[in-house]
């Protein structure tokens, strides 16, 4: 998937769907790959504030997600050129709310 359409799913992201984000986990010169599954409870462009004294017009952004995962820990990931984002069918079991018809 490129990042166009991660992109397009990003934007489309409501709170209560279900994503697997696949993405680079960095640390110094170690890299590796990891998948993260939970459920959106919001997303948001988000502005850095840099340690570093830049330029007052130099506006850096990160899309963020903010995640429950099916344990009840939250994480927030942000994404990159390098991220790619599926929505999953919603499970009802997975928010500890069940579904009942009747």
């Amino acid at each position: 998937m490129g990042h166009a359409q991660t992109l397009e799913v990003f934007y489309s992201l409501q709170p209560g769907d279900r994503v697997e984000v696949e993405h680079v986990v960095k640390v110094g010169f170690r890299s590796w790959n990891t998948q993260t599954v939970g459920t959106v409870l919001s997303t948001e462009r988000r502005r850095h504030c840099l340690h570093y004294n830049r330029n007052f017009d130099d506006k850096v952004f990160s899309d963020t997600i903010l995640l429950k995962q099916d344990d009840g820990e939250l994480t927030t990931v942000t994404m990159d050129e390098f991220s790619a984002l599926k929505k999953l069918p919603s499970s009802s079991s997975a928010d500890g709310h069940e579904t009942r018809t009747s």
